[in-house]
Order: C-alpha cells, then structure tokens, then sequence
C-alpha cells in the first residue's frame, strides 16, 4: 500500500532538492557587488516619498470584499447554464432559489449603503 506513494515521495524530494540546488548554485556563483544605488528600494522608476504602511479606508476592504463574494457566486451560473436541459424543472427551481438570495442579499448590501463610495 505504501508502495503507490512512492512517486509522491519522489517528486517531493525531487523539488527540495532542486529548490536547495538552485539556492546554493546562487550563493556560490551569484555576484556579490552590492552597491548603494541596488540597495535603493525601487518604486515605479522614482524616489520613494512617505511611508509605505499607508492606512485604507474601511470602505475600500467592504467593497472589495462584496465584489469577490458577488463575483463568486455569479460564477455558479456558468456550470448550471452548460448542463441546464438536463437538470429539468428541478434544476430552474433550484437555480431560482440560488438568484433570489443572491438578489435578496445584493438589495440587503445596497440598502444599507455599503456600496456608496464617498
């Protein structure tokens, strides 16, 4: 029984080893010139200005948030909308209850205004 976890074992092996090759290739060859100008942090080709732990507003994390979790769930239309013949009467009823409290909870989101940008 072991034995079909053997390749499983390889291949994991197999990746260390390259992963811990690959890293000591490049402490030996890897050129070790370090000059002020590459110690620089690099933005966008300018000089960084500010801190770079800027704090976002709560309402950037709501939206995006509501968008990934709407996405998602649209998401689940495509499948049902391949295989919709054959799912029959059943299939529309439950994709009808799946569409109505995700309309149910897109007014619920709008209504409460989570979706205003100010």
């Amino acid at each position: 029984m072991l034995s079909s976890y053997l390749p499983v074992l390889l291949m994991i092996v197999a990746g260390i080893a390259v992963a811990g090759g690959m890293l000591a290739l490049k402490s030996l060859l890897g050129p070790r010139n370090a000059t002020p100008e590459k110690q620089k942090p690099f933005e966008c080709g300018r000089e960084s200005t500010g801190s770079a732990h800027a704090r976002f507003s709560i309402k950037f994390y709501l939206v995006a948030l509501l968008f990934i979790a709407f996405d998602i769930e649209i998401v689940f239309l495509y499948p049902w909308a391949v295989v919709a013949k054959g799912l029959g009467v059943v299939g529309l009823v439950q994709m009808g209850v799946f569409l109505g409290v995700l309309v149910l909870g897109f007014i619920y989101v709008w209504k409460k205004g989570a979706l205003e940008w100010d």
